[in-house]
């Protein structure tokens, strides 16, 4: 895959429930927990200096405010996939999991592979982080 319209064409050609789509960005709605839970996935084009275009996917936990930001980071330590970011979402800062990876060798499975482990286990952060809810 070597650039966003190529992901937006995997995104809605594989069945996703694709719930927002603008230049360059567009939202996958996941279905977790046979359909108990929710994680909208975020996927969007990053430049970078060097010119090379990133895919970064990502899906927002929790607000900021009163999280245990160590409990978070703790979590993100185990954690085999994602970083931990802070993102503003309708003027508040809301704590995120998030991946990039360059388009060059970015194959489709890998982006079912990236959206479905940076779904569930920012599910699973949310969870922890929020006394089992499902703010997002």
């Amino acid at each position: 895959m070597k650039n966003f319209e190529q992901i937006r064409s995997h995104l809605t050609t594989s069945g996703y429930r694709v719930s927002v789509q603008e230049p360059f960005v567009a939202c996958v709605e996941l279905s977790l927990d046979n359909g108990n839970r929710h994680q909208a996935i975020f996927l969007s084009e990053l430049g970078n200096d060097d010119e090379r275009g990133y895919l970064r996917v990502s899906t927002v936990i929790a607000p900021i405010t009163g999280v245990d930001a160590r409990r978070a980071l703790g979590f993100n330590w185990h954690s085999s996939v994602g970083y931990l970011a802070i993102g503003e979402l309708d003027g508040v800062p809301y704590l995120q999991l998030c991946e990039n990876r360059p388009y060059d060798g970015l194959t489709q499975a890998e982006v079912d592979r990236l959206i479905l482990e940076i779904g569930g286990l920012g599910d699973r952060m949310e969870r922890a982080l929020s006394a089992e809810g499902d703010l997002l």
